[in-house]
């Protein structure tokens, strides 16, 4: 082999589909919500391609933030938060490789879960910040964006996409809990589909099926302290009750960075588009030594 497969400009039929929830005249104006760390790195090929079409993108952010910097291909967009810089420096800095250290099962697991309680709190106080800044919202109101891309893995772009009545275009590798199948009103038997962790296929023997209900059981806790919060602030925003599902569910797109054949067999919807590869788009040749 000489070169490496690289199947992104497949990552283009996805592009398509999100253009295709912008202006059909050129010069589409996409305001981007992401998510910080290695999902931001994902989709910021998205919106340099989009931008190379012709489109005008701009990424609004907490400011603080570890990879979400000026661009050429966006403007950048900051706003203030009430959270801690230092806070904001141990959690992002000292906690996660935490999760490495060869400690015990269960202080390993306690770690886990309080690391993601605290990380849950902090995009929440920025969620709260963004969403109560009047006049932040106002200006994002006026300024008339066709769509919003953004990473449901933390829900506040969904939740902004809605207020602001405008479609939503989610990038994500998935969701879980079968959050993204919830919300999209995908079939998602726990007979059929393997769950996250379980090592299970999509042929399951009675003793793995009972595993793959037990595994949802244990993710669905830990789901409801993450998203919980945010739906109580959505039910606050909107003044109505909401739950996670009701504030995903706005999505209009489902860009799907995965490849169908290298996870398993599913059902999926029409608006759920398969963008495996994309995060090849930077990635060099193979190199020819042993080979």
């Amino acid at each position: 082999m000489s070169t490496m497969f690289r199947p992104w400009p497949w990552a283009l039929v996805g592009l398509t589909f999100c253009t295709a929830c912008l202006s059909f005249a050129k010069g589409g104006r996409l305001l981007v919500i992401p998510v910080d760390g290695s999902h931001w790195l994902s989709m910021h090929e998205v919106v340099q391609e989009l931008s190379v079409k012709g489109h005008e993108s701009v990424v609004l952010a907490p400011e603080l933030s570890m990879h979400i910097r000026e661009g050429q291909y966006y403007t950048l967009r900051t706003f203030p938060v009430t959270f801690s810089k230092d806070l904001f420096q141990e959690l992002m800095g000292n906690n996660f490789h935490k999760l490495f250290d060869p400690e015990p099962f269960l202080k390993r697991f306690f770690d886990k879960i309080t690391t993601l309680k605290n990380a849950t709190d902090m995009y929440l106080s920025f969620c709260m910040d963004l969403v109560y800044n009047k006049e932040l919202m106002k200006s994002l109101e006026d300024a008339h964006y066709d769509a919003i891309l953004t990473d449901p893995v933390l829900p506040c772009g969904a939740l902004v996409a809605q207020y602001l009545s405008i479609p939503a275009v989610y990038f994500l590798r998935g969701l879980p809990c079968g959050l993204d199948a919830e919300s999209t009103q995908c079939p998602d038997p726990s007979s059929y589909i393997p769950r996250l962790g379980t090592e299970n296929t999509d042929r399951m023997t009675f003793q793995q099926r009972v595993k793959n209900i037990l595994y949802s059981l244990s993710h669905n806790m830990v789901c409801h302290m993450v998203y919980s919060p945010f739906a109580s602030l959505a039910s606050e925003l909107f003044r109505r009750d909401m739950s996670i599902v009701d504030v995903l569910s706005h999505g209009s797109v489902w860009l799907m960075r995965t490849d169908f054949v290298m996870d398993y067999p599913k059902p999926i919807m029409p608006n759920m588009v398969f963008i495996g590869g994309i995060n090849c788009a930077s990635a060099k040749q193979l190199s020819q030594v042993g080979m």
